[in-house]
């Protein structure tokens, strides 16, 4: 078998795949990375309600999260742009578009760009300027400052890399006001902290997967016990922070609180079961590393749920 028989035919191959307008369609969606964006929404539109003290102008909030999706969506697409060679490489990403030649790289090239540069406008006519400027920060972090810069080099790449993602509260945050403040930066920083040990997992189910493109993600080069340390640490300190939008900061009432405590306390007993399986030595499905990654987006999820509906109950 020939190397280039080897590669995946959206790489390499002698003719184009039968492309369908609706396969197309899905395609150029994907491309977005849709499921990552539900995330970065869920995390923004709660803020604006915190940032409101109730219920925002409703207008607002759709020019934000149609802003937010096509910031976001054209940094994904420029992601994938730069990372088409590993993804050829890796189960997990062998099915995007680009490697299976549904969308050529100078179409997913185009479209990057084209959604970054109407998100900025559509955030500057619609939203307003410093929302842009916030919006437009994040996808030239995550494109160069992440994605060519550190994911390729050190083991800290989800660590600094995951600015780009909190990025969305401050933007949520402006949008509304047209400032920024304490409370946006306290949610900024639970974020930052939740990013790694929300990955992290993830990384150490796939790590034989970033081992084969080089990739150093940390399970890669430390090993899962030393992931496990990394993780409770990382934990604690996020949950510690999320207190602090109540106490000493007073920017909430009880709800938030409540949820915040309550949630972290399931997280901190998911983090430390993960340790003590590590350190115990095992591996495998018995590792049961995914119970913390999928508990991650539940536990974002239902803790910016409370920012939304707390003030409500002030």
């Amino acid at each position: 078998m020939t190397a280039v028989e080897t590669r995946p035919s959206g790489v390499v191959g002698t003719s184009p795949p039968h492309r369908p307008f609706g396969a197309r369609v899905k395609a150029f969606v994907a491309l977005t990375k849709p499921r990552i964006i539900e995330l970065l929404l869920i995390t923004t539109v709660p803020v604006m309600f915190l940032a409101a003290g109730g219920v925002p102008n409703l207008w607002l909030v759709v020019a934000t999260m149609l802003g937010g999706y096509m910031s976001a969506g054209g940094a994904n697409a420029l992601n994938m742009y730069i990372d088409r060679d590993i993804d050829a490489l890796m189960h997990r990403t062998e099915q995007r578009p680009l490697v299976t030649g549904m969308v050529s790289p100078r179409e997913c090239l185009v479209f990057g760009i084209a959604l970054s540069a109407v998100s900025t406008v559509w955030f500057a006519l619609l939203v307003n300027p410093l929302s842009a400027a916030l919006s437009l920060a994040a996808i030239l972090y995550y494109v160069f400052v992440y994605t060519m810069g550190l994911k390729r080099r050190t083991a800290q790449n989800i660590v600094w890399g995951g600015i780009a993602g909190c990025m969305q509260v401050f933007i949520g945050w402006s949008a509304v006001r047209n400032d920024l403040g304490w409370a946006p930066l306290v949610l900024f920083l639970v974020l930052f902290f939740w990013t790694p040990p929300h990955y992290w997992p993830l990384s150490m189910k796939v790590k034989d997967d970033y081992e084969r493109v080089g990739v150093p993600m940390l399970p890669v080069v430390a090993g899962n016990l030393a992931v496990a340390k990394q993780i409770v640490v990382y934990s604690w300190v996020m949950v510690l922070v999320s207190l602090t939008l109540w106490w000493p900061l007073g920017a909430t009432g009880w709800l938030y609180p409540a949820a915040a405590a309550v949630l972290g306390g399931f997280w901190l007993k998911e983090a430390h079961a993960l340790y003590g399986r590590a350190k115990a030595g095992v591996t495998g499905s018995k590792l049961k590393e995914m119970r913390l990654f999928h508990w991650s987006i539940t536990y974002a999820t239902l803790l910016f749920v409370a920012v939304a509906v707390d003030p409500f109950l002030r």
